[in-house]
């Protein structure tokens, strides 16, 4: 590309053969510049010309100096520099051409070059005057014959554009199609005003040392004519106002900084300093108080005291109270502050307005089957709407506020749901009677070969479906429901889900909960379950073991329940992280070739801000007491809730009513008899066949005639190859039939013989026949 740069090089160069017949070969090419228009691009014609040389202070390292060293340098007399070798190109900045013609008052600095006029050559226009920025650009005789705008603002954006060296590296070809105006060479200065401005809004001095006089300048004047106002003498206070409002041209301003905030951080504090326009009322006009962060913050204030409020109301005050603020407050979601995270009661209002609406509806039945339909059908929204109310919030004030709010709602719906389950289940003598249709304990039929089954311990039903989502990006996945056992704990319910359930009793003994192996008595413990399960030809994996996927495993995943305990409500906050690890695990086995995967737990949970309400149970009733569950002792009173343990019915479990527990302000816990407890997920994952799973590239295509060798490098088995003429169309095949990988590699013959020449594509497909790699090539090439 021959550009401007290449061009004066060519002039420089044209003037010593011109002139040629002055002197073989001239001592110099003198370049007088007297306006100094040039100098502000010596630095990059000097990087383009080694040994150009300037008049001015000593600084050889630099090639300049005075006029004495420059003719030594001329004449080769100065080491180590490049000007001595040949002709060399001496740029005189503030000296015209007349300054050396008249050698008599040739003032005395300039005087030892003023000889070099008659051994060397001028770089100058035919008319003998210096070679302006304008003249070399316009002039058809020696210059480029361009067309340049000669109003006083594009001459000065001339200057501006070689000082910032933007011009020199343009094409000639790019700047003989266009005219060269001002605003043309502003858009070269700076191609994005409206970021420029949010640049210097976020660090006026870091911007203005960063961009040097010329843009700086053309900053300057951009802002007055585009903007309105002036950097140096409004301020950025100024400048943070009119982006508040964003109206006129400052709307492509606030436009660009919604999209952009994280590139200019410090504009928010700005922002944050411009107080808003009055209002009369608090929700007026929401969107001419968009760009003002005080009005948020104002906002959020009165929004946390309101939800706050809600503690003291009844679950229909609560939920009118916050139906009405999400009418006031929830515009504030669209504005950018809560993009910025900066409008979290504002975001977990959307929430409690979920839960608000769905908790006015409770789940219906009669039996503990029809409740677990409703629950399945629209019961639970309500919980996850509920965690993804603590979920948006991070300090302890926004954590109290919609705390007090949720409660409000959330305890009297899942109280009295509970209770309709528990109501349920004394009138059917418990879940294995009065023909529920849900699974029981799953056999041995369940867990076939080639799959896996992976424990997730506490995985509730509404997180559940949250994995489900996730899952669907890698296979087919099939969520259905079941009871686990009673009480919902992990010490009964790991072995009730899994695949050697049938091979497990429980004891008279056992007070913990815990059963054992029906054969020989031993408790099941971790050694004894991994046992039962190697004995009954089931792999035992451990974290990040995966095992043989043509037989049948166990494994565990994820840490959901001891998370509950530790933490409490923050399981809210960090599910996310929790729901990662299971995933993390799922695609470790899958990339390992299990194409299966049942995805099985123990028990849900309950999670209350606050704590659930206290239950009394006398301590002398009971032999082991947890948070909604105890044993009792043979000689204890049955209290209402009592039914058996689902290993043993001769051991006697008494559960808390209601929601309610037997210690006092537990916020996480299980045991107890509540839908999101008792009714547990099962997830099937389905990955064989599916395109996601399988990753091939073609490494080579080689023709032999109509013959085509294709070698594949994958790791994935049971693919094919396949030649057609649109990769995706299967009807489209030029080959006898579609070949198999042996060793990565297939050999495919195409039958037609007329097609020798044709454009084809090569598509290696999955087993399920999706096309997962494919390359262009040209049959018999």
């Amino acid at each position: 590309m021959n550009t401007l740069l290449d061009a004066l090089l060519q002039s420089l160069a044209t003037a010593a053969k011109v002139n040629a017949s002055v002197q073989a070969t001239p001592a110099a090419i003198l370049w007088t510049d007297a306006d100094r228009q040039w100098s502000s691009a010596l630095l990059r014609l000097r990087q383009a010309l080694p040994g150009l040389l300037s008049l001015g202070d000593y600084q050889p390292e630099g090639g300049r100096g005075p006029a004495i060293w420059l003719k030594c340098a001329a004449a080769g007399l100065v080491p180590d520099l490049a000007a001595g070798e040949g002709t060399c190109i001496i740029y005189l900045p503030g000296v015209s051409r007349a300054d050396l013609r008249a050698i008599e008052s040739c003032p005395r600095d300039l005087q030892p070059l003023a000889e070099l006029q008659y051994r060397g050559v001028f770089w100058s226009q035919l008319n003998g005057k210096d070679w302006t920025i304008n003249a070399f650009l316009t002039s058809r005789n020696g210059g480029l014959g361009l067309d340049v705008a000669q109003d006083k603002a594009t001459q000065e954006a001339l200057g501006q554009a070689l000082a910032a060296g933007v011009l020199l590296d343009r094409s000639v070809e790019d700047l003989k199609g266009r005219q060269i105006n001002a605003e043309w060479l502003h858009s070269l200065l700076a191609p994005n005003p409206t970021r420029d401005l949010l640049v210097w809004m976020d660090d006026p001095d870091a911007a203005q040392a960063q961009w040097g006089s010329a843009r700086w300048d053309l900053f300057l004047k951009r802002c007055k004519a585009d903007f309105g106002f002036h950097p140096v003498s409004d301020g950025p206070l100024a400048a943070a106002d009119r982006l508040a409002k964003g109206e006129g041209k400052w709307s492509a301003v606030a436009e660009l900084y919604r999209d952009s905030f994280a590139s200019f951080p410090k504009v928010y504090g700005l922002l944050l300093k411009v107080a808003p326009p009055k209002q009369q009322d608090l929700f007026d006009a929401p969107s001419s108080l968009a760009g003002y962060p005080q009005v948020n913050e104002q906002r959020e204030a009165a929004l946390r005291y309101a939800l706050a409020a809600c503690g003291a109301m009844t679950a229909d005050q609560a939920r009118a109270a916050i139906l009405a603020a999400e009418q006031g407050h929830g515009v504030r979601r669209d504005w950018l502050w809560t993009r910025m995270g900066l409008s979290p009661l504002g975001v977990a209002l959307a929430h409690l307005a979920e839960v608000a609406s769905r908790s006015a509806q409770l789940p219906t039945g009669s039996v503990p089957d029809q409740l677990a339909r409703s629950y399945q059908d629209s019961g639970w929204p309500v919980d996850a709407a509920a965690l993804r109310v603590l979920g948006a919030v991070q300090t302890k004030a926004d954590l109290d506020a919609v705390s007090a709010a949720l409660r409000a709602l959330y305890l009297p719906w899942v109280e009295e749901s509970a209770k309709r389950l528990q109501d349920a289940l004394m009138a059917s003598g418990g879940f294995g009677a009065g023909g529920v249709a849900l699974d029981a304990a799953p056999g041995p039929e369940q867990a076939p070969d080639g799959v896996c089954t992976v424990f997730v311990d506490g995985l509730r039903y509404d997180v559940a479906v949250a994995l489900k989502e996730r899952l669907g990006a890698i296979g087919k996945v099939d969520l259905q429901a079941r009871w686990t056992s009673l009480p919902s704990v992990t010490a009964s319910g790991k072995a009730w889900c899994s695949p050697v359930a049938h091979l497990v009793s429980g004891d008279q003994t056992d007070q913990e909960f815990e059963p054992r192996v029906a054969v020989d008595g031993k408790p099941l413990s971790g050694h004894n379950f991994r046992k039962l399960l190697a004995d009954n030809g089931i792999q035992a994996l451990d974290t990040h073991e995966t095992g043989d996927s043509s037989g049948r495993a166990w494994t565990e995943a994820g840490d959901l329940d001891h998370y509950g305990h530790a933490h409490g409500v923050r399981l809210a906050r960090d599910l996310d992280a929790q729901l990662a690890q299971v995933l993390e695990r799922i695609f470790e086995l899958q990339q390992a070739g299990w194409k299966r995967l049942r995805i099985v737990t123990d028990h849900g949970w309950l999670l209350m801000p606050g704590g659930l309400p206290k239950s009394e149970l006398a301590v002398h009733q009971t032999e082991t007491k947890w948070g909604r569950c105890a044993v009792l002792k043979d000689n204890a009173h049955g209290t209402p809730l009592t039914f058996g343990w689902s290993w043993c019915d001769a051991v006697q479990v008494a559960y808390a009513p209601g929601a309610s527990c037997f210690i006092a302000g537990v916020e996480y816990a299980h045991g107890g008899l509540s839908l999101q407890e008792c009714l547990v997920p099962v997830l099937f994952l389905e990955v064989e066949g599916t395109a996601a799973a399988v990753k091939a590239g073609i490494r080579a295509v080689t023709w032999k005639g109509l013959r085509c060798l294709v070698e594949v490098e994958t790791a994935a088995e049971g693919l094919r190859v396949d030649i057609r003429t649109k990769a995706a169309l299967a009807s489209t095949s030029l080959v006898a039939g579609v070949k198999s990988l042996d060793g990565g590699k297939a050999n495919l013959a195409v039958a037609d013989d007329e097609q020798e020449g044709a454009a084809a594509v090569v598509v290696v497909l999955s087993p399920g026949g999706e096309v997962i790699a494919k390359m262009v090539t040209t049959v018999g090439a």
